[in-house]
């Protein structure tokens, strides 16, 4: 029987054609907004926490074509009695190893892979559940996903459906992963035909714990500060690259992620605005019917704290449970063809509650969750199973409508129940992006290796090209946007939309850019002929330079964070490097060895410097910031030491500190006498820059700048357009920028210079409108000064950003600001 299944395999992948050519061919190989408003109110210290980090080893993600079961023996780790899922009555972390290494002994249909680690270096379990499979058997089945990603049909009796079940992405929303390994040990044990005619028609993949360092902490962030459900297309984080392969690789028809709490328990789809980028026909009509008898699954367990479970779709009001950013699990997946659910399960066992709730009570609840969880897989599993073949077919039909330049559908009203002319949103698709070196040449090259890692097909000109009128220079890249994931693609480089009157509110962020905020040259081809002689690119171009004739000093312009690496490299080690007054950094020609080191390994253009310039050390800056400004200031290459108001109150040493940074936790009124003191006395020589509604506090508090701060409304967030000064922080910025309850200045005093306006129009992608009483709209905020700088009386040098140049790590191309005010204000 085995010989005549493999022989049907066989022949099936025969037939398949092989994959077209002329385009770009695949790379291979309670939601609660995250950093909102403790952004401002608590400062991210070095602590303990890094200190628990455990050595990490290399990954051992198996080959596509390796066979299954995959067994690995994976490393255990010592009992760690303060995990703080034990006192939910949960598996703590340490026991899952053990736990996996018993089945994949125990079982052949369960394999388990390393595909990654945390930040502090714990492994992050991939769990298959599938029927063995041979080498051969394995690299059909990787020929039928590439073919389905190609817009081709497959024998859909013949290819096994692929399932994602993602678990514990907030550290203290703990079940996911305990009702998923109820799942596991019965799939891989039980006799009865039904599994394992299941398993032989379905490959299912459960990430375990995608963030074991919060799991085992109790916090909803990694141990990096940042909420993993707003880390997609940014990717800042090694979890999120761990589940970015994960979801590529698989390509999973349909996907769960598991979170908790909201009573009764939530089960999408979501709210309007769904993206404008999805094909959501493919979507909803399978998205609703497995969230109704999902539905009907958790109402059948009994718990009545789970009787009345909610969907957003057919529930909620627009926008307050939206599925518009491709920042969260599921909505990302979404463009990796995936029917996907974001699941709240319906205790509330963390936070307070966890503290205040005797175990005995947390431990009722956790049981009712891990039931909600257990049902939930189980559903969608029987769901896959019994819609399998539509399901290829839905898949298939979006790669190829991708494929084809096709435009989305038309959605008519009751397409499924409840649909209407609130779910409609769409976009046109341009002919073509055209990524060049024009602005920055590193820009370009990290946007480029970003949309090829996210299975972006990207192609480099092998010669100058002209497309839409303009010539372009061999070596430039081009994403054709007949691709299959072209929704992808176009969800990372379209400006966006200003959303502002389609929906009274906004669960998160609702403006992005990668091709806006990144700092590169991105040109957009809407439509019209399109011919250039390219190669599919699986990683850019290096872009170092020394274009300076030998004896010559060199100059670096700080346009971007690779930029500002460099040269505090150069610095770090203690090079005497100078400062011209716009900024540049200079070189002196006896260190062109080191400046063709750090060209080579940061992508950075070193040209021939002008003479003068101040002598330039590198700065050491006191930050009172959020996780993510201070790992942006880190991987700048700042010698940072993180302080709040409560280290400046237990002391602090001043005396190697050349700037402040104030964006989180700092209250100047709050600090005691001799912490004032010893501030007061840093002030007089060294720089300031602040970020924020904090920032801007401790500035009046401090009576630095004259400069008074005007809050726009709380809620608008996006990628606003901008007017720049000449500054030394205007002067080579973007003219787009990035906001999060954004602040502008008015009253400016004598002296104080506007490094950036905000533009008459102000969001180019967001959403931004008027309080209820009219203050803090758009329209207030166009033409205000949204960064300025300036000298204090007492010779500080200070700039203040109302806007979020740093925001969770995204808005790459505006970081070389933050370091041009750090120089400058130190300087």
């Amino acid at each position: 029987m085995r010989r005549t299944l493999l022989a049907v395999l066989l022949a099936a992948a025969a037939v398949i054609a092989a994959p077209t050519t002329g385009t770009a061919q695949p790379s291979s190989p309670d939601r609660e907004p995250g950093n909102g408003p403790e952004r401002n109110e608590v400062a991210t210290l070095d602590n303990a926490f890094q200190a628990q980090s455990v050595l990490a080893q290399g990954e051992n993600q198996a080959d596509r074509h390796q066979g299954y079961p995959r067994r690995t023996t994976l490393r255990t780790y010592p009992e760690n009695t303060a995990d703080k899922s034990i006192k939910l009555g949960l598996a703590p972390y340490h026991s899952l190893a053990p736990k996996l290494n018993a089945l994949q002994q125990k079982s052949n249909r369960v394999s388990v892979e390393v595909v990654g680690q945390s930040g502090l270096g714990r492994d992050l379990y991939l769990v298959t559940l599938t029927a063995p499979e041979s080498a051969t058997e394995t690299r059909i089945q990787e020929r039928f996903r590439a073919t389905v990603e190609e817009g081709r049909n497959v024998p859909a009796g013949l290819y096994k459906a692929p399932i994602w079940i993602n678990n514990n992405i907030h550290g203290d929303e703990w079940e996911g992963t305990d009702g998923a390994l109820r799942v596991i040990e019965h799939l891989a044990t039980s006799n009865d035909a039904d599994t394992k005619k299941l398993l032989q028609r379905s490959r299912i993949y459960f990430n375990l714990t995608a963030n074991p360092d919060g799991r085992v902490a109790g916090t909803r962030a990694n141990s990096a500060g940042f909420d993993l459900n707003r880390d997609f297309v940014t990717s800042s984080q090694p979890e999120n690259r761990a589940m970015q392969d994960v979801v590529e690789r698989t390509q999973p028809l349909m996907m769960l992620d598991e979170h908790g709490y909201v009573a009764n328990t939530l089960i999408e789809p979501t709210t309007p605005p769904h993206g404008q980028n999805y094909d959501f026909d493919l979507y909803i009509k399978h998205g609703y019917a497995n969230g109704l008898l999902m539905e009907k699954a958790v109402q059948a367990l009994g718990h009545p704290e789970a009787a009345k479970p909610e969907i957003p779709f057919r529930d909620y009001p627009v926008g307050e449970w939206d599925g518009w950013a491709p920042i969260y699990t599921a909505q990302y997946a979404m463009y990796h063809g995936a029917v996907s659910y974001t699941i709240e399960i319906p205790m509330r066992v963390n936070r307070g509650d966890y503290d205040a709730l005797p175990a005995a009570e947390l431990q009722r609840r956790s049981k009712i969750n891990t039931d909600v969880v257990e049902a939930t897989i189980k559903t969608t599993l029987d769901y896959v199973d019994d819609n399998r073949r539509s399901l290829i077919e839905n898949q298939t039909e979006m790669f190829r409508r991708g494929a084809a330049g096709e435009k989305q559908r038309y959605i008519p009203d009751g397409f499924v129940p409840g649909f209407g002319p609130e779910d409609r949103f769409s976009t046109e698709f341009p002919r073509a992006y055209v990524i060049t070196n024009d602005r920055s040449a590193p820009a370009a090259a990290r946007l480029v290796d970003q949309l090829v890692r996210h299975d972006v097909r990207v192609e480099r000109a092998e010669r100058s090209f002209t497309l839409g009128g303009k010539r372009y220079p061999a070596g430039s890249y081009v994403v054709d946007m007949h691709q299959p994931k072209r929704g992808l693609a176009n969800v990372m480089l379209e400006q966006g939309s200003d959303i502002s009157d389609k929906a009274p509110v906004m669960y998160d962020i609702s403006g992005w850019s990668h091709r806006l905020l990144w700092g590169a040259s991105v040109d957009v081809l809407k439509s019209g002929q399109f011919r250039f002689d390219g190669k599919p690119v699986t990683a850019a171009s290096p872009t170092g330079a020394v274009d300076a004739a030998p004896g010559a000093d060199l100059a670096l312009t700080l346009t971007d964070q690779k930029d500002v690496s460099a040269a505090n490299d150069l610095l770090s080690r203690g090079l005497e490097l100078r400062r011209r007054d716009d900024g540049t950094i200079v070189v002196p020609a006896r260190e062109r060895a080191a400046a063709q080191e750090v060209a080579d390994r940061y992508g950075v253009r070193f040209t021939t410097a002008k003479a003068g310039g101040e002598a330039l050390q590198r700065k050491v800056i006191a930050a009172a910031v959020s996780a993510d400004e201070l790992q942006v200031l880190r991987e700048s290459g700042f010698d940072v030491r993180t302080i709040s108001t409560a280290v400046l109150n237990a002391g602090f040493d001043w005396s190697r500190i050349d700037a402040l940074y104030v964006g989180a936790g700092l209250n100047y009124t709050q600090l005691n006498a001799t912490a004032k003191a010893a501030l007061d006395e840093f002030l007089k020589r060294g720089g300031v820059v602040t970020r924020g509604a904090t920032g801007s506090r401790f500035n009046a508090d401090a009576k630095l700048l004259q400069a008074t701060p005007v809050a726009g409304w709380e809620d608008a967030n996006g990628v606003v357009n901008v007017v720049n000064g000449t500054g030394p922080v205007g002067t080579n910025a973007l003219p787009h920028s990035f906001v999060y309850s954004p602040q502008w200045f008015t009253n400016l005093g004598t002296g104080v210079t506007v490094e950036q306006r905000y533009g008459s129009t102000v969001i180019a992608a967001g959403h931004w409108h008027a309080r209820d009483n009219g203050t803090g709209g758009q329209d207030a905020a166009a033409g205000q000064a949204a960064v300025v700088s300036g000298t204090a009386a007492n010779g500080a040098k200070v700039v203040l950003f109302g806007t979020e140049p740093m925001f969770r790590n995204h808005p790459k191309g505006l970081y070389a600001q933050v370091a041009r005010a750090l120089f400058w204000s130190a300087s």
